[in-house]
């Protein structure tokens, strides 16, 4: 296998975040547009539901439609004292990383004081080179084309030189656009043009190399 760099979506990807951290975050976003939108808890959770479903990303409606500061919302909807006891850790995660060939990066719509406290609960924030959240994305979330081409010119390497692992399908649809292989974390049945390789977990990942 050719040297390549493996892009890793955060959340859903290199661990569960469903059990605990996104009920948490889904209420804490819901509040923010409460209070800053004036909207009872209804309609508030439907809006933020309906950006997620159109734009990949709740962020991307409340900033083109309704001016939002997207450090505010970020800062405010990812405050989580309990993370330690919401992370779920996998013990052989690290084993995993460590035998991919080529470099690694997490590539996340997470903000960046998130993502790098997950990736220390997870035990291998030291295996991955770079860490980018949607700040370095000038918080242009996934899928927006944007912040991939961000992450190909900030580590100077081609789209068909890199394997991107990610749970959301329209996340891997703009990265095979771009040239890149991809890899679906998804435990269901369907499949898909823009999928390469689809995986239950991140833990079938050496099985699969061969196919990539």
């Amino acid at each position: 296998m050719a040297a390549r760099l493996w892009v890793f979506d955060l959340d859903n990807t290199l661990h569960n975040a469903d059990p605990h951290i996104f009920p948490h975050i889904n209420r804490s976003m819901t509040a923010y547009l409460q209070q800053h939108l004036q909207l009872d808890e209804e309609a508030a959770n439907a809006l933020r539901v309906h950006y997620w479903h159109r734009y990949g990303a709740t962020l991307s409606g409340l900033t083109r439609h309704h001016g939002t500061r997207p450090e505010h919302f970020l800062w405010h909807t990812h405050q989580l004292p309990e993370l330690g006891r919401m992370v779920l850790r996998e013990p052989r995660l690290r084993h995993i990383l460590k035998a991919l060939p080529g470099r690694r990066v997490v590539f996340s719509n997470a903000p960046q004081h998130y993502a790098h406290a997950v990736l220390k609960l997870l035990r291998v924030d030291d295996l991955f080179d770079d860490v980018m959240a949607v700040e370095q994305m000038r918080y242009r979330p996934k899928p927006d084309s944007f912040g991939f081409l961000l992450l190909l010119r900030r580590h100077r390497i081609r789209a068909a030189q890199c394997v991107m692992v990610e749970d959301s399908l329209e996340n891997l649809r703009a990265a095979k656009r771009l040239g890149m292989r991809t890899v679906w974390v998804n435990s269901g049945n369907k499949n898909a043009p823009c999928v390469d390789v689809k995986i239950r977990d991140v833990m079938q990942l050496p099985g699969v190399l061969h196919r990539l």
